[in-house]
């Protein structure tokens, strides 16, 4: 039928009014309970051409358009006839609630919204929600990129490993900013590292490879700003850039940098496949906010790999020797940093051989001021500047005013504390000369289990223009041993309340114990009862060193300095 240009619509439970609605500039019409079309407005005819009085609905519209329709209707049913036989109530202006429907018609979308009228009829108005989508599909995909970026950085981050660093690099750009990517390292000697990420698969392998061929790749790997991707020729790509298993021809191409800490980490290539969506300005623009947190993960897992490798070259040297026999004398020496978690600190011990047959042995153990890496850098020193000294082991005085010559001209304030052991062998006799210079005094076990102090003391080197020290003279009988300890040991807290200190007391009756024993099986004693005392407690850096004289029988040795045999 034809509609006039007045029509009454009546909801329910309103009154009946009059709209002017025919030449509304919304796409409006009306649609009975079946699908068939029975009125529609100038604005719904020129959007949907076929869309006349009489039409069906699913012939003239979108699908989706045609399925809310049923869908509403459907619903309006079952409300004026539910299963209990009560109908449902209408809202405060008497419509039931409805959602719009949206989707696309002729490169836009539209929002399509239901208002039942009398009789079963729906009365739809359409308005161009373009606009409004275009938005919300903006702020899905910036949330889905800032998730992304949130990802990447969870997971660069999981490891300080390069080479993991540089996979996880590829297969995140791979996965979700191009068809593959491509990681370049910067060059190491003549040879590039690359690593390429495609379809699930991750290949390794160094190159030779001109930079230069690869329109801006030489400056991305300077740390230079991205050439536009409209700049890169894709068919002039040399053969390495391209994944293994890639079928067809590349499409598009994105070369951006990889920033580091002040270096750049290298340059990341993103590679689309010819027929997919070339890179767009703002596809270049993620990617370079991408290749951020991926440089700057790339460069930390690098520094730490550097400094792990100095910290080991460091530690070879400044982590305490393992002890051994020299000159027939046994020597054992243990060593527990403050912190479980470092192996080097402020405590140290060495034992020097003779510059001659006939010199004395030379045994450091000292205490530098402080803890961690600055404390281990100045041990090194001290440590250094006495093996230099080992031809003056006989005058301990002269070395300490030489060291503490070294010490208080440097830039370092830090002081420390010493004990020096000459040990020197002639015929069955084995004899020590010991100074200590702001140092615990040594400990001397007698066979009988007694322990005695030894008659030295001296100010600490590297605090006073001047170091002053008495020197103590000590034989050892075969079987018995001199300790040399740190006051780690003494002074460590812990005991049955937690707070109390190890204490000289203790540690001497734990010596008494060891009378006879050899130097090794000293030096554990000791380490164990210390141990034991702090238990998971902080303490100070604790070192110990024990010097055996030999028993009466006869060690034979290799030049006197290397594990022997006793023979009678």
């Amino acid at each position: 039928m034809t509609a006039p240009e007045e029509s009454p619509v009546q909801q329910q439970g309103m009154p009946t009014v009059t709209v002017s609605w025919l030449r509304a500039p919304y796409p409006s019409f009306v649609v009975d309970a079946d699908g068939g079309v029975v009125e529609v407005n100038e604005a719904a005819t020129r959007l949907f051409p076929g869309m006349i009085t009489g039409a069906w609905l699913a012939d003239v519209a979108p699908s989706w358009l045609a399925d809310a329709h049923s869908r509403f209707t459907a619903a309006a049913r079952r409300r004026a006839d539910p299963p209990g036989g009560h109908p449902a109530e209408p809202g405060p202006a008497g419509v039931f609630p409805v959602q719009a429907a949206r989707g696309p018609h002729g490169g836009r979308m539209f929002a399509a919204h239901p208002t039942p009228s009398a009789g079963g009829d729906v009365a739809w108005w359409l308005a161009d929600d373009t606009d409004r989508h275009a938005a919300e599909e903006a702020l899905r995909g910036e949330r889905e990129r800032a998730l992304l970026l949130t990802e990447a950085s969870s997971r660069l981050l999981a490891s300080l490993n390069v080479d993991r660093c540089m996979e996880v690099t590829a297969q995140l750009a791979a996965e979700h900013l191009a068809d593959a990517a491509v990681v370049v390292a910067p060059r190491s000697g003549r040879r590039h590292a690359v690593i390429a990420a495609s379809e699930g698969r991750t290949s390794r392998h160094t190159t030779t490879m001109d930079p230069t061929l690869v329109p801006g790749l030489a400056e991305a790997l300077q740390g230079f700003p991205p050439v536009p991707s409209r700049w890169i020729d894709p068919l002039a790509l040399p053969g390495w850039v391209v994944p293994d298993g890639w079928d067809g021809p590349v499409g598009s191409v994105v070369v951006t940098p990889l920033p580091g800490h002040g270096v750049p980490a290298g340059a990341l290539i993103l590679l689309r496949r010819d027929g997919h969506a070339a890179f767009t300005a703002s596809d270049e623009l993620f990617g370079r906010l991408f290749a951020a947190r991926a440089g700057a993960a790339v460069s930390a897992a690098r520094m730490y790999s550097e400094q792990a490798t100095i910290t080991r070259t460091l530690m070879a040297e400044l982590l305490p020797p393992r002890l051994h026999h020299v000159n027939g004398v046994d020597f054992a020496g243990g060593y527990r940093a403050a912190r479980d978690s470092e192996r080097i600190g402020g405590d140290f011990y060495d034992v020097h051989p003779g510059a001659t047959p006939d010199s004395p042995s030379l045994v450091v153990l000292g205490d530098v001021c402080g803890k961690g890496l600055e404390a281990a850098v100045l041990t090194g020193r001290i440590r250094t500047t006495l093996q230099a000294m080992i031809p003056l082991a006989g005058d301990h005085q002269q070395m300490l005013r030489l060291l503490n010559g070294s010490l208080v001209t440097s830039r370092h304030t830090r002081f420390a504390t010493l004990v020096l052991a000459s040990v020197r062998r002639e015929g069955g006799r084995t004899g020590l000369r010991l100074t200590s210079a702001g140092h615990p005094p040594p400990l001397i076990v007698r066979n009988t289990g007694e322990v005695e102090e030894a008659d030295t003391a001296g100010t600490l080197v590297g605090a006073l223009p001047e170091v002053t020290a008495r020197s103590a003279a000590v034989d050892l009988a075969p079987g018995e041993t001199c300790v040399l300890y740190t006051d780690g040991i003494t002074e460590a807290r812990g005991g049955p309340l937690g707070g109390e200190m190890f204490g000289e007391t203790r540690l001497k009756a734990a010596l008494g114990e060891c009378a006879g024993l050899p130097a090794e099986a000293v030096v554990e004693r000791v380490q164990m009862l210390a141990s034991q005392w702090v238990g998971d407690r902080a303490h100070d850096d604790m070192a110990v060193v024990a010097i055996t004289a030999p028993h009466s029988t006869h060690l034979t040795a290799v030049d006197g300095r290397t594990r022997g045999r006793f023979t009678a």
